[in-house]
């Protein structure tokens, strides 16, 4: 637990990237920070060809048992093909498709999604990675 005095004098510094790459060609990279106090993850996606700006201000958080994750589908190609995800550690688990709109249903197990159209990697694993995305890692 974080007192308030600590709230106050945590920094959230930048700690890393994740560049998604398919059949070797960058196309998007998840911007990592990190509190100094909590060692707290708070991350971002970047999609190339998209230049929406976020709809929350300030670092995004995940609640409490859930860790940050990039969810693949097996059957797409490009930008469209991969999501940054707060993913659960085991159960029923939905989140919203590269559209922002569709909602996929699907199971975790070990923070691990179970799905014939979908399979993931956390962030926490490969900071300052390229991860290509044309192979499961």
């Amino acid at each position: 637990m974080i007192d308030n005095d600590s709230k106050t004098n945590d920094k959230i510094v930048y700690f890393g990237v994740i560049n998604i790459n398919e059949n070797g060609k960058t196309i998007g990279a998840i911007d990592i920070w990190r509190s100094a106090i909590t060692k707290e993850l708070f991350c971002e996606e970047k999609r190339l060809g998209i230049l929406d700006i976020a709809d929350y201000i300030g670092m995004p958080r995940i609640e409490k048992g859930n860790k940050w994750a990039v969810a693949v589908n097996r059957n797409r190609f490009g930008k469209d093909r991969w999501k940054l995800i707060k993913i659960l550690e085991e159960g029923k688990f939905k989140f919203y498709d590269t559209d922002d709109e569709t909602i996929i249903n699907t199971s975790v197990k070990n923070y691990q999604i179970i799905d014939n159209d979908w399979w993931n990697f956390l962030v926490e694993n490969n900071i300052n990675r390229s991860i290509e995305i044309t192979k499961e890692v």
